[in-house]
């Protein structure tokens, strides 16, 4: 691995854009931020709260899970760690930020509760074909207790959203197969991923299937499906991106060159590429490297 940029500020939800770009946020600065191949970086937006997951829509915005931030604290060795919800929390929410044009970098908040309940901690985001984003609420932690899970299916105008599964222990990142055909939800503490089929926008058959559950302490980030159907989740403590195959087989673990426990996430440059990159949040890198199988083209890309 390269190292492309150091100095983020936990950076998590990388995509890769098609000049060659990539978008992170930076959970603990509150920002959606560009990085360049040289690694010059660029603030697209100031978010607040704490942005997590990100993708683009259908209609070139990106997508934004804000958990509400974090609790933070500066580990031995350099490390940046998470914890639990902070004094100035004021509830999750999904936004949306214009990527381009005169009104670049204006947020809006879209989503903010579904049926009367406040989101919590949304985490992660994918997009179907149809349009319509799957998106985790991991929770919060407090000092003796924490929230259960859920997963939900929304409409980027704003209009539609709906809780699909519940409860869930700390649902984090969340996938599409290849086709569309199957869902992928990665469970952090538990360190289990879990497949559903997919019915249709929104729906999912039941009941769900255990992929793979990782042996020890191994919990769970965020995730990408590579072009082959492996899903390549980030695997905290180990340091690694974890290569699932579709049938639950273990391939393979990948570990960043700085030994890091909180590796979050990676992302594809696309179908036919070999290009991926890597969030190293604790010690605030971002690598690139080669990956041995091709990317994914996702459902809308800028």
């Amino acid at each position: 691995m390269r190292a492309v940029t150091t100095g983020l500020r936990f950076p998590e939800g990388p995509i890769a854009l098609a000049n060659g770009d990539v978008l992170v946020v930076e959970i603990r600065r509150g920002t959606l931020t560009r990085v360049a191949p040289d690694g010059t970086t660029t603030v697209v937006a100031d978010l607040g709260g704490g942005p997590n997951g990100a993708a683009i829509g259908p209609d070139g915005a990106v997508y934004v899970c804000n958990n509400g931030g974090f609790a933070w604290h500066d580990r031995d060795g350099g490390i940046t760690a998470p914890g639990h919800q902070p004094p100035d929390y004021v509830g999750g929410r999904i936004q949306r930020v214009v990527l381009d044009g005169p009104d670049a970098g204006s947020v809006t908040d879209l989503y903010t509760a579904c049926d009367g309940r406040p989101l919590r901690g949304p985490n992660d985001i994918v997009f179907d074909a149809d349009g319509g984003f799957w998106f985790t609420d991991l929770g919060k932690k407090r000092e003796r207790d924490q929230d259960t899970g859920a997963l939900y299916y929304a409409r980027p105008d704003g209009g539609a959203i709906t809780e699909v599964v519940h409860p869930l222990v700390e649902p984090n990142g969340v996938g599409l197969s290849p086709d569309g055909s199957r869902l992928y939800v990665a469970e952090t503490g538990p360190g289990r991923l879990w497949a559903w089929d997919v019915a249709g926008p929104g729906r999912l058959d039941e009941p769900r299937r255990l992929l793979h559950g990782f042996a020890g302490h191994q919990p769970l980030d965020s995730l990408a499906v590579d072009g082959d159907g492996n899903v390549c989740v980030a695997t905290l403590v180990t340091g690694a991106i974890s290569v699932v195959s579709p049938d639950g087989t273990l391939r393979r673990q990948v570990p960043v060159p700085d030994p890091d426990p909180y590796v979050t996430n990676i992302c594809f440059a696309g179908a036919g590429s070999h290009s991926a990159w890597v969030t190293s949040s604790g010690r605030g890198v971002l690598y690139a490297l080669e990956w041995d199988t091709p990317g994914l083209d996702l459902a809308f890309r800028a």
